[in-house]
């Protein structure tokens, strides 16, 4: 298969067209993952880009995406595949109309399967392999990563009753974590490994830039500054990329230019998570003064 990146530097220029901001840590991961080709681990806080990585390279490839958003208590039925048991009983029915008898291999065959991502992901026929995103994966138990283990390491998929579906074209996988638990290290050595750093403050400036370009200059340099002193804090949940891009668009919209007490305090919700956080926060401002 033909890798669809030249180099790392393609990477970052056509992510860039597509209006994501790539560090050359996080490009260089996705270079290899979609050259080698090998699942991607994208590890980080909450909000600095590891879901939007996912979604922008299925953009830039022009190939579907297929996501499993990971929560506790998944299972390979809403993951991998699982049995139509109500067409299956209606064929028993209508065989049994018929005065015919149906045996287990007339009953598990592809006609009564439903492919879920993983196995759909496996099965997918384009001109380009889709990107499937296993999204929060530690979010799921740890049974299911044991269901991951042969579809990382093989791209391929069994079903006991059908035999294993191999890919001819690997999809591009992206697995995230927020580390709210470890993972298995049988899970981490199927995968590339990447850590996604919450950006500097000139790279959040051009980040959110991008995402808001209506806001002024003066809104996105005040409200990274102070996200930025924020996350010093000890927080409940520290603001993230995402939450400084939400802060920025609802100060931008109230048709606030630059940052102060009053403006902040109305919508501090924007990227504080717990009334502690609220509290923390607002002590970062000096009510003398007005501004962050």
């Amino acid at each position: 298969m033909t890798a669809p990146f030249r180099d790392i530097e393609q990477v970052i220029s056509r992510f860039d067209e597509a209006g994501h901001l790539l560090d050359e840590g996080t490009a260089t991961a996705l270079y290899l993952a979609c050259t080698l080709p090998r699942p991607l681990l994208l590890e980080g806080e909450p909000g600095v880009g590891k879901t939007a990585s996912a979604l922008t390279l299925a953009n830039v490839l022009g190939t579907s995406l297929i996501r499993l958003q990971c929560y506790e208590g998944l299972t390979a039925r809403e993951a991998l595949y699982e049995w139509n048991y109500q067409r299956q009983l209606l064929a028993i029915r209508l065989a049994e109309s018929r005065h015919d008898r149906l045996e287990d291999a007339d009953l598990f065959t592809s006609e009564f399967l439903i492919e879920r991502p993983i196995l759909r992901s496996v099965t997918a026929t384009g001109p380009v392999p889709p990107v499937l995103l296993l999204d929060e994966i530690d979010r799921a138990d740890d049974e299911f990563e044991a269901l991951l283990l042969e579809f990382l390491g093989e791209a391929s998929v069994t079903i006991p009753e059908l035999g294993t579906f191999a890919s001819a074209r690997p999809p591009y996988v992206v697995l995230t974590s927020n580390r709210s638990r470890e993972l298995h290290d049988a899970l981490r050595r199927r995968c590339l490994y990447h850590w996604i750093e919450f950006p500097s403050p000139d790279r959040a400036v051009r980040i959110v830039r991008r995402r808001i370009p209506a806001a002024s200059e003066p809104l996105v340099r005040s409200v990274t500054d102070f996200v930025g002193r924020a996350r010093e804090l000890d927080l409940d949940k520290p603001p993230g990329l995402a939450e400084t891009i939400d802060w920025v668009a609802a100060l931008s919209a109230l048709g606030v230019t630059s940052v102060g007490r009053d403006d902040a305090l109305r919508t501090l919700s924007a990227i504080a998570k717990s009334p502690d956080d609220v509290d923390a926060m607002t002590e970062l401002f000096e009510p003398s003064e007005g501004t962050a």
